[in-house]
């Protein structure tokens, strides 16, 4: 097969070319290297940081007993009266050091709710919530503000953090879902005017407690 002059002059610019490698321009594009910095503080003031950006109210307590006083103080400044906890061990910790306020109330009609997390994000300021928990997949979703009690042992830096401490919890067993909370329910979608509480809580507390 006859090959045309122009046709075999651009096949040999293109061995040419394969002959010799060429050097990425951005070489560490696609390396394994997070594109976020390094963490530079603790881990709690990190989240405490990021947490307060996303308009969440973040609340750190030194033992149980400081945590029961600093619930006892919110709830009679704002009121609530129907709170609503299903998780057994946390309302047992919460009775014990003299924060007993839950009413028998459905999670349609409640003040606020009450639930533990799996991880607390400190890059994202985000909650890390499962189906596994006793409270399930809708308590930290309906109730109009969503109160979420953290350990400091429960703190990671990442997201891929967090989800490596829930499989080594669970192993095979993983929860069917998992969620990362991160700050009040929010939208723009409506003439791209910033609206909080529309798809989930207006509000979110995370107490943090020394652990």
């Amino acid at each position: 097969m006859n090959v045309s002059p122009s046709k075999e002059n651009i096949l040999k610019k293109i061995r040419k070319a394969l002959s010799h490698s060429t050097p990425l321009p951005f070489p560490k594009s696609e390396g394994m290297d997070s594109v976020y910095q390094p963490l530079q503080q603790e881990l709690a003031v990190e989240f405490a940081e990021q947490f307060s950006k996303l308009q969440g109210k973040f609340i750190y307590c030194l033992n149980h007993q400081e945590l029961s006083s600093q619930l006892n103080t919110i709830v009679a400044a704002h009121q609530w009266n129907k709170i609503y906890c299903r998780e057994e061990k946390l309302l047992a910790t919460l009775r014990q050091h003299t924060f007993d306020n839950f009413a028998d109330v459905e999670l349609k009609d409640c003040d606020v709710s009450i639930t533990g997390c799996e991880a607390v994000v400190a890059r994202t300021g985000s909650i890390v919530l499962s189906a596994a928990q006793q409270s399930g997949r809708t308590v930290s979703v309906y109730a109009p503000i969503h109160i979420c009690i953290a350990y400091t042992n429960q703190l990671v830096y990442d997201i891929k953090d967090a989800l490596q401490g829930i499989k080594d919890k669970y192993g095979n067993k993983l929860p069917s879902l998992i969620s990362f909370a991160t700050g009040p329910s929010r939208t723009a979608d409506i003439e791209k005017t910033l609206v909080v509480g529309v798809h989930g809580p207006k509000e979110v507390y995370l107490f943090l407690v020394e652990s």
